[in-house]
C-alpha cells in the first residue's frame, strides 16, 4: 500500500517481513496437518514448527524451558489464563492505574468474585513508584500485575524493581508485554518475571490470532486452573485435563499457521536484534516528541523522554477533538493512527485525558524519520487551522 504513513503499530504492526508471509504460505501449502494429533509425517512437521516457535520465544525473553510457553489467541487470552488460573477468592492482587482493559476487566470481574484489588496510582506522566507497590502489599497479596509499557503514552513501568519486590515478598509477577515484546529487551530471569503474557501481531511482527504465556519455574502449575478444557492430543485415554504444560493450557486445535508466522516474525526480530530495534524506535520517538512539542497548541502526554518510553506518542491539538484530528490526518495526509481511549480508560484518567482521549502515533520498526517529519508537519498544519 503506497501513499500512506502507518503509525498504528501500537494496535498492530504493519507491514510484516516477507519471511512471515512465506512461513504461513509454506505451512498452508506444504504442511497443513494438525500438530500433536497424528503420527504421520506432516503432523510431525507441524509439531516441529510449533515447538520451534516455543524455542524462539524462549530465546527472545531468556526463558529456560520451551515447554513452559503456552500459546494463545492473543495477549488478552494469555492474561486471562494467568489471572483466572491462579487467583482465588480471598487473594489480593496489585496493579497500576496505567493498565489496558485486558488487565482491568478480568481483575474487576475477579473482584466481584471475591478477589481483593489495589490499583496503585501512577504519576500524570504514567510513572509508577515501586515503593507504592511495596506499600500496597498485604498478608494475602498473591500477585502483582503490570504492563511493561503503556499502550497510550508509551511509559515504561519499573518491571525489574517490581520483580525484585515480588521475589522478596514471595509474590508472583505477571507482566503484560503487549507493547514491548520485540521492541524492548526482556529477560524474564533477570527481571524476575514469573508470568509473561505476549501478543504476536505487534512488535513480534507475526499475524493476528497469536500470542502466549511464558510460565516461570516459581509458578506452581498444580494450583493453576486452565481457562478452557478439551482435547490436547495427549493423555487421550483420560477424560480429565492433562496436568502438565503446555498441554494443560492449550486445549483445541492450535493456530498452527499463525504460529508458523509468529516463529518467522520472532526470528526476524532476533536477526535484526532487539537492541537495534529499540535504538531505531527511540530515535523516532524523540523526534516525534520534540517536533510535536514545538507546535503551538499541541500538548504531548507521557514521559516526553524516549529513554523512558516506547515509540508510542500521544498528543492533542487545542480546539480540535481527537476524532477529527485522526480523520483529517487520514483523509488529507494519508497518516493512519488511532484516536480515543485506546481501551485504557484508567490510563487516560491518570494522564488527565479522560473522556475525550488522545491522538496516538504508534511508530514501529519499519517507520522512518522522514515519515515522522511528514506527520509532524501535518499536525502543525491542523494546529494552525485550529488557532484561527
Amino acid at each position: 500500500m503506497s501513499g500512506i504513513i502507518y503509525f498504528d503499530n501500537a494496535a498492530t504492526s504493519w507491514p510484516k517481513p516477507p519471511e512471515v508471509l512465506e512461513a504461513m504460505t509454506r505451512f498452508l501449502r506444504d504442511v497443513g496437518a494438525n500438530p500433536g494429533r497424528s503420527g504421520h509425517r506432516t503432523a510431525v512437521e507441524a509439531g516441529r514448527i510449533v515447538y520451534a516457535a516455543r524455542e524462539a520465544v524462549c530465546e527472545l525473553v531468556n526463558a529456560p524451558d520451551p515447554l513452559r510457553v503456552a500459546f494463545a489467541a492473543n495477549v488478552t487470552q494469555a492474561l486471562n489464563m494467568a489471572m483466572r488460573g491462579l487467583l482465588r477468592p480471598g487473594d489480593h492482587v496489585i496493579t497500576s492505574s496505567m493498565e489496558h482493559n485486558s488487565v482491568m476487566r478480568p481483575l474487576r470481574a475477579l473482584e466481584c468474585e471475591g478477589v481483593q484489588l489495589t490499583v496503585v496510582r501512577c504519576s500524570p506522566e504514567g510513572f509508577l513508584n515501586p515503593a507504592d507497590v511495596e506499600a500496597a502489599i498485604r498478608p494475602n497479596t498473591r500477585m502483582i500485575v503490570l504492563n511493561h509499557a503503556s499502550n497510550v503514552a508509551g511509559t515504561l513501568l519499573p518491571v525489574r524493581e517490581a520483580g525484585r519486590i515480588a521475589r522478596e515478598r514471595g509474590l508472583l509477577l505477571l507482566v503484560d508485554a503487549a507493547q514491548t515484546a520485540g521492541a524492548y529487551p526482556i529477560d524474564v530471569q533477570a527481571d524476575g518475571i514469573d508470568l509473561l503474557a505476549f501478543t504476536g501481531h505487534k512488535s513480534l511482527l507475526g499475524p493476528m490470532g497469536t500470542g502466549g504465556l511464558v510460565v516461570g519455574p516459581r509458578v506452581d502449575v498444580s494450583r493453576m486452573e486452565p481457562l478452557i478444557r478439551g482435547g490436547t492430543g495427549s493423555r487421550s485415554e483420560r477424560e480429565e485435563q492433562p496436568d502438565f504444560l503446555p498441554d494443560m493450557l492449550e486445549s483445541g486445535t492450535p493456530n498452527a499457521v499463525g504460529i508458523a508466522g509468529l516463529d518467522a516474525g520472532i526470528r526476524w526480530v532476533l536477526a535484526r536484534g532487539v537492541d537495534a530495534i529499540r535504538a531505531h524506535e527511540r530515535t523516532l520517538a524523540q523526534r516525534a516528541i520534540d517536533g510535536l512539542r514545538a507546535i503551538p497548541g499541541v500538548t504531548v502526554y507521557g514521559p516526553l523522554d524516549a529513554a523512558r518510553q516506547t515509540a508510542t506518542v500521544s498528543f492533542n491539538i487545542a480546539g480540535m477533538e481527537p476524532s477529527e484530528v485522526g480523520l483529517r490526518l487520514d483523509e488529507e495526509h494519508g497518516i493512519l493512527c488511532r484516536v480515543g481511549l485506546h481501551c485504557a480508560p484508567a490510563a487516560h484518567r491518570t494522564l488527565g485525558t479522560f473522556p475525550a482521549g488522545t491522538v496516538r502515533f504508534g511508530m514501529g520498526v519499519f517507520s522512518t524519520t522522514e515519515e515522522v517529519d511528514a506527520a509532524v508537519a501535518a499536525v502543525a498544519s491542523l494546529a494552525r487551522e485550529a488557532r484561527r
